[in-house]
């Protein structure tokens, strides 16, 4: 076995080792054997609690890590620029203005939340592409214009925040960046799409290599360059929008899971992919575990854990190299 497939088994040992320590530990504790013995025969109260709360909770942790990591790898292969992150460059919070838009005034619609969060992010995208391109992207351009595409679009979140509050309209909990009082609706949500992201992801990882190329060369290989890049920041805009609207706005994982799976795995996008889909899933877990366990029974979200690791890690970025980055 390789190094690369023993970081692999690794990542998902501890993955299966951080779910099996988040199922038992919180402020409802049971054993393995009643985990097991609730499957048979059922009836034991702590076990549905957990059943109904902690599993949805862990499921959406995972499969939001997973989709916002693999999110960062197909904007930094279409950009070329290893700090695009969903979050950073202001699909997140497109996604999450147009999120609360659909909730608000098509509530009954059951896939309002992803279809519109899908559409902020792509404005997004679409806002963040035209106003970074003059003679090519500019890793520069494209992070100073995603901070402000975020910036308009949290303020128009807060703005209309601010109208429900003063209308009395209620929200609910899938409407914060925090992963607690998920249901399985949302499970449902995250899983479907999250799962078809994923493998559409997988099936442009030989497009994404070609990326890594120049445009002519990929162009000479029979590749169509545009539409590629059409179709690869689609396939992220939902994975960052299906997570954005089930589990709220979560900043860096696309741009720490990334980094660190290329150091490890190299950057063939076929092993990247579900590499970082794991390391992802294991991140975002992890926080949320520590969150609700550190200061027990208060709770840390897991959004702020990673704004509070990712924002070092950014700045660690920026200075690292002035050839790579070109700032």
């Amino acid at each position: 076995m390789n190094k690369k497939n023993i970081y692999f088994v690794i990542v998902t040992i501890l993955l299966l080792v951080v779910t099996g320590f988040s199922v038992l530990s919180g402020s409802v504790s049971v054993t393995i054997k009643e985990l097991i013995m609730d499957l048979f025969y059922g009836g034991n109260e702590e076990v549905a609690v957990i059943r109904d709360l902690r599993y949805p909770r862990i499921i959406v942790a995972m499969f939001a890590g997973a989709a916002l990591s693999v999110a960062g790898v197909l904007f930094q292969s279409v950009m070329r620029n290893p700090l695009a992150d969903a979050g950073v460059i202001g699909i997140s919070a497109g996604a999450s203005f147009f999120s609360l838009f659909g909730m608000l005034f098509l509530p009954g619609l059951y896939i309002s939340g992803p279809l519109f969060a899908f559409i902020g992010g792509s404005i997004a995208c679409f806002l963040v592409y035209s106003m970074s391109w003059k003679s090519g992207l500019s890793p520069l351009r494209i992070i100073l214009t995603g901070i402000a595409v975020s910036a308009m679009f949290t303020g128009l979140r807060e703005a209309l925040l601010m109208i429900c509050s003063y209308f009395n309209i209620a929200l609910g909990p899938s409407n914060s960046s925090t992963l607690t009082m998920k249901t399985w609706a949302e499970v449902e949500i995250i899983v479907m799409y999250g799962i078809l992201g994923l493998v559409l992801a997988f099936l442009v990882s030989p497009w994404c290599n070609l990326l890594a190329l120049q445009d002519k060369k990929a162009k000479n290989l029979g590749m169509n360059v545009n539409v590629s890049r059409i179709m690869i920041s689609a396939i992220a805009v939902l994975l960052a929008a299906v997570a954005t609207s089930v589990a709220g706005v979560i900043v860096f994982v696309g741009l720490l899971v990334p980094h660190i799976a290329r150091q490890l795995i190299g950057t063939d996008h076929k092993r990247l992919i579900p590499f970082s889909a794991i390391a992802g899933a294991l991140l975002i877990l992890t926080a949320d575990t520590l969150g609700r366990t550190l200061i027990a029974p208060l709770e840390i979200p897991a959004s702020t854990i990673m704004a509070v690791i990712g924002g070092p890690f950014l700045i660690f970025l920026l200075r690292k190299s002035d050839k790579v980055y070109g700032i």
